[in-house]
C-alpha cells in the first residue's frame, strides 16, 4: 500500500494514539473509562518486553493509552522520575510513509529511538530527548488506510469498542513551552505541518481529526487534552465523585489535564 500511494503521489497524517505513563495502570484506568464513559479495547503483552503493562481505549477512532512500568530501569519509569508523574508520554501519528517521515526527522537531528516491525504494523519511535515534549511516533499498517480500519497494537476488534455517549472526540492536546513558538516550528518540522495561529495567537499545528496548541509553560511537556463530550457537566461531576482536581471545565488525571469542550 505504501509504493501505491507513493505512486500516486497521496500523503497523509493524522493523530493515532496518545499515550500516558502512570506509576500503575489503576486507578488512571478505572477512572478514565468511569468519567468519560470509555471502554478497554486491549491489552497488549508486547509491551512486556519493554517492562510495561498498558490498556488502551478508543474515543472514537483515536486511542487513548495509559502504560505503566513493571519493573525498575524503564524508559516510562525514567520519564515519571523525571517530570513528577506530570506530562503525557508520547504522541503517535498514522502515516502513509513513516519511514520517509523518520529519514526527515533524522536529517533535523532528532534520533531514532526504536523501530517496531510486527507485519502488518510498522511503527519509528524518535527520541524524546531531540523531540522535546513528548516521544514522537510515525506508523502505518497495510490496510489501515481506513481510518477505522485494522489497527493491531488496539486490539483485532478496538473498533466494537468504541462508546460516544458520553465522550465523542479527543480535538486537542496543549503542549508546554518556555519557548511555544519554537517548540510548535520544531513539532511542526518533523510532523511535517506548517505552524498557524488559533483564535487566540498561540501556535497551533492543524491535523485532520485534532489540532494541537503551544502554550506558555515552564519547561517542555505535553500537558493536557481536550474532549468534546455530550454534557460537560455530568462529566465534570463524575471526575469530581472519583476525587480527580477540578478546575473550571477541567481536571487532572494521569498526569494531564483532561478539558472538556461542548
Amino acid at each position: 500500500m505504501n509504493d501505491e500511494l507513493r505512486k500516486r503521489g497521496t500523503s497523509y497524517i493524522r493523530l493515532r494514539q496518545i499515550c500516558l505513563v502512570a506509576p500503575h495502570l489503576e486507578p488512571v484506568v478505572g477512572d478514565i473509562a468511569g468519567i468519560m464513559g470509555l471502554c478497554v479495547c486491549y491489552r497488549d503483552r508486547n509491551v512486556g518486553k519493554y517492562g510495561l503493562e498498558n490498556a488502551l481505549l478508543p474515543v472514537d477512532s483515536v486511542l487513548l493509552e495509559v502504560v505503566a512500568p513493571l519493573q525498575p530501569g524503564t524508559a516510562a519509569g525514567r520519564f515519571l522520575d523525571k517530570t513528577g508523574g506530570r506530562g503525557g508520554y508520547m504522541a503517535i501519528f498514522a502515516c502513509n510513509d513513516p519511514d520517509e517521515r523518520a529519514q526527515q526527522a533524522q536529517e533535523m537531528g532528532v534520533r531514532i529511538a526504536n523501530v517496531i516491525d510486527h507485519a502488518p504494523y510498522h511503527g519509528v519511535q524518535l527520541h524524546p530527548r531531540d523531540c522535546r515534549a513528548a516521544f514522537i511516533e510515525f506508523n502505518h499498517t497495510e490496510g489501515s488506510d481506513d481510518i477505522l480500519g485494522p489497527y493491531p497494537p488496539a486490539g483485532p476488534d478496538w473498533q466494537r469498542s468504541i462508546r460516544k455517549d458520553v465522550t465523542q472526540a479527543l480535538i486537542g492536546v496543549d503542549m508546554e513551552s518556555a519557548e511555544p513558538q519554537g517548540l510548535a516550528e520544531h513539532w511542526g518540522r518533523i510532523i511535517g505541518i506548517a505552524v498557524t495561529q488559533n483564535q487566540a495567537g498561540e501556535p497551533e499545528l492543524r491535523l485532520a481529526n485534532c489540532s494541537f496548541r503551544f502554550v506558555k509553560g515552564a519547561s517542555d511537556i505535553m500537558s493536557a487534552l481536550t474532549f468534546r463530550v455530550a454534557d460537560i457537566a455530568s462529566v465534570r461531576d463524575a471526575a469530581r465523585k472519583r476525587g480527580c482536581a477540578v478546575a473550571g471545565d477541567s481536571f487532572l488525571l494521569g498526569g494531564v489535564a483532561f478539558r472538556l469542550a461542548a
